[in-house]
């Protein structure tokens, strides 16, 4: 699962959370968890004020492309690698690479 901005999205994404106007003095859900997104969607959810939504996976790296599970799992090594001989930060690297690949499944 990955907040992205309104402008990362794209036709085909599947969004993770709910999309509730914000201003309104209770939540209006605009459109639900599991929905796809497309493009006349996006257009709405522009014009309506929404500038954030979360998607299924982490489709979006910090540049714009694509993240494979490969690439999030290399980062991850690569972080923890000063670090190797150090027992708790090996259970730590652990948590956090089952955290990645169960993201990545969503």
């Amino acid at each position: 699962m990955q907040t992205i901005s309104l402008e990362q999205a794209t036709p085909g994404m599947v969004l993770a959370k709910d999309v509730v106007k914000p201003e309104a003095a209770s939540p209006v859900l605009i459109c639900g968890r599991g929905m796809e997104l497309t493009e006349a969607l996006l257009e709405r959810l522009h014009r309506i004020g929404i500038t954030r939504v979360t998607v299924q996976g982490r489709p979006v790296a910090g540049g714009g492309e694509e993240a494979t599970l490969e690439d999030l799992l290399a980062g991850l090594d690569a972080r923890f690698k000063r670090h190797e001989s150090d027992p708790l930060m090996a259970k730590l690297k652990d948590v956090y690479r089952r955290l990645i690949i169960q993201t990545a499944e969503m």
